[in-house]
């Protein structure tokens, strides 16, 4: 497959994967099922993506995609901790917006 249908299958799951995490924050208690499946899988998807693209470029592993996947870590495990604390709701809602602004910075800049 092209880097292209890469870049736009991940582009599109951390799109998905952040709507259902925000949601997760508001969602019933009865929706948690359903949203943590969808969050699970655009993770997943997310990774495979990502890891697709880095090869399919021949990138290696650079320092730069360890910060994204610790970001991508950090966000795949808010979904679940937004239905369990539901007190702390601004914080961790703070926390994933600067883990998904840290993992695009990452892609345009690329520090190191």
């Amino acid at each position: 497959m092209s880097p292209t249908f890469y870049h736009i299958l991940h582009v599109s799951s951390l799109i998905v994967l952040l709507g259902y995490t925000f949601y997760a924050f508001a969602a019933p208690a009865e929706s948690r099922k359903k949203v943590l499946m969808i969050t699970g899988i655009m993770s997943l998807l997310m990774l495979v993506s990502g890891i697709g693209l880095l090869h399919k470029l021949q990138l290696g592993f650079p320092g730069w995609a360890i910060v994204k996947l610790v970001c991508w870590l950090g966000l795949s495990a808010v979904a679940g901790i937004a239905y369990k604390r539901r007190a702390q709701a601004d914080t961790i809602m703070i926390g994933a917006l600067v883990l998904a602004i840290v993992a695009v910075t990452m892609v345009y800049l690329k520090p190191f």
